[in-house]
């Protein structure tokens, strides 16, 4: 975290000539008020130190005993050993410098008395993953981020445990919306209420995904860090982006219903199972958490929101694509799920679904990535941090997260081709389970579908297109699906789907028109 923003600093005094005074002043105009938490930095930095130099006298960055020394830039060359990052470490950090323990509080934000209450928030949320805001407690929310409708289909009645996205409705809606996709009251003409006209064995039923942050669409806005683009409006999103952990499920592949405001489009199986079938309107859940794996899955599923007697079949995407074999320790392969775990884990969760899902819901296993296609495609290019001076790669950047053991994926982010390769063979047997499970069990309330993750077919598209395969990993962590990834492997989940399970996807439903045509004014988020 100082390395990074240290970089900024600097970057931003070098490309407007200025002092590093002058250009702390400028990030901290940048940024929302009360996320100024790193504004008192600027007496530290000198333009001659690199970041690696400046954090390691801040003694915000350290090297422990018998430790590699980690650094994302090139050391200093030796002639310069009066402020070296060598020097630093075995003399003490320069005179010029105050005191370390003014900073004590920048390893954590929540220190911040400002910031103390939203962190609050924050921890309870990472805790229950639930919305924060939710007076009735039915696991949905009036409220779009901290795990509010961002993450599920927004309530339409905050005071009432009983209205709720997905569930079927209340006498018809005849009087109400109960199930807040918009659809109530009667027809004058007839006396037969809206819901049952429209909705009526119209196959209606939800989506949820289990995932991962892939899933909960992850994503470090590039702009925060890239000097030569950065403005205020470049932080507007802060706010929000930190009460949702980083990740952007309002434009996700599988649950996202916004417009993107990061680049790419939007394209989801909500919006198309919506299309297909208005009745469908905010029956969504992104249930997926930043390190979500098969084992720490089993306690986040519980935070599911279906009622088998009252709710919609659901169709539900199980999509753990990387940490059953991504983890950030130096002894990488015996960190990794086994096939073993990955069976029982797995059948664990397909049996707390069993007694939670409606009867005629269907379960979708996706399989692992195979990851080597970052390496291949970004190791030797250069990260935003790296791209004004021409002097940080994505190779730097991952060897720089490998020696903090903080990589997200230390088997496939390394220039060691072996262990690239003996990862994505755990992969490809993690995802064997997968398909074992979904040809072998049988389960009372669900069907089982597996299909492989679609990533040849995702960047053979974007080629077609005249795209390039660097630009379907996002930009920043140089890990995750991008936004344009997302949407293009929409579209071929989708046409898998259509061509190999119609029954998932239900029916069209003929009456679309009509009801948008009534409603277009309560079909909103």
């Amino acid at each position: 975290g100082c390395v990074l923003v240290v970089s900024v600093i600097e970057q931003l005094a070098q490309w407007h000539n200025s002092t590093v005074k002058a250009a702390m002043e400028r990030l901290c105009d940048y940024i929302p008020g009360k996320y100024q938490i790193m504004c008192h930095m600027s007496c530290c930095i000198d333009r001659e130190m690199n970041a690696d130099v400046v954090c390691h006298s801040l003694r915000l960055c350290k090297q422990d005993p018998g430790q590699p020394l980690c650094h994302l830039y090139s050391p200093p060359k030796k002639e310069k050993h009066s402020s070296g990052l060598f020097c630093v470490l075995v003399h003490g950090r320069p005179k010029s410098q105050i005191r370390s323990k003014s900073f004590m509080g920048f390893s954590s934000v929540c220190a911040f008395p400002l910031l103390a209450n939203l962190c609050e928030k924050i921890k309870y949320v990472l805790r229950n993953k639930l919305p924060f805001e939710d007076f009735d407690g039915d696991k949905f929310s009036t409220f779009p981020t901290l795990r509010g409708y961002h993450w599920r289909g927004r309530d339409c009645n905050d005071k009432n445990t009983t209205v709720y996205p997905g569930r079927r409705p209340d006498n018809w809606d005849a009087k109400s919306d109960s199930n807040c996709n918009g659809i109530w009251g009667v027809d004058p003409k007839d006396g037969i209420p809206y819901e049952e006209k429209f909705c009526k064995g119209a196959d209606s039923k939800g989506i949820v995904l289990l995932g991962d942050s892939a899933g909960a669409h992850f994503h470090i806005p590039p702009e925060w860090m890239t000097v030569t683009q950065m403005s205020a409006k470049s932080f507007a999103n802060l706010p929000m982006a930190f009460s949702d952990e980083l990740d952007w499920p309002q434009f996700s592949e599988i649950t996202g219903f916004l417009n993107s405001t990061i680049g790419g489009w939007t394209d989801s199986l909500y919006l198309r199972l919506r299309k297909r079938n208005r009745c469908n309107h905010r029956d969504l859940q992104n249930i997926s958490q930043n390190g979500g794996s098969s084992g720490n899955l089993l306690s986040l599923i519980k935070s599911l929101a279906r009622n088998q007697l009252l709710d919609n079949p659901a169709i539900v995407i199980y999509a753990t694509i990387g940490n059953d074999v991504c983890n950030g320790e130096r002894d990488t392969l015996a960190h990794m799920t086994t096939p073993k775990e990955m069976l029982s884990n797995v059948v664990q969760a397909l049996r707390y679904l069993d007694s939670h899902l409606p009867n005629g819901s269907h379960v979708i296993l996706t399989g692992l990535v195979d990851g080597r296609f970052l390496w291949d495609n970004l190791h030797d290019r250069y990260h935003p941090l790296g791209q004004l001076n021409k002097d940080v790669t994505y190779s730097q950047l991952y060897s720089f997260l490998d020696c903090l053991q903080v990589s997200p994926c230390s088997g496939w982010l390394t220039p060691n081709e072996t262990l690239r390769n003996l990862t994505s063979e755990r992969a490809l047997q993690l995802s064997n389970v997968l398909k074992e499970i979904a040809r072998s069990e049988k389960f009372a309330n669900f069907d089982i579908f597996y299909m492989d993750f679609p990533l040849r077919q995702t960047a053979e598209e974007w080629r077609k297109m005249g795209g390039e395969p660097w630009q379907l990993i996002e930009p920043v962590d140089g890990f995750h699906p991008s936004q344009i990834a997302a949407a293009l492997g929409t579209g071929i989940t989708w046409q898998k789907a259509l061509q190999e399970w119609p029954q998932v996807l239900g029916k069209e439903n003929p009456f679309n028109n009509q009801i948008e045509a009534i409603f277009k004014d309560q079909g909103g988020y």
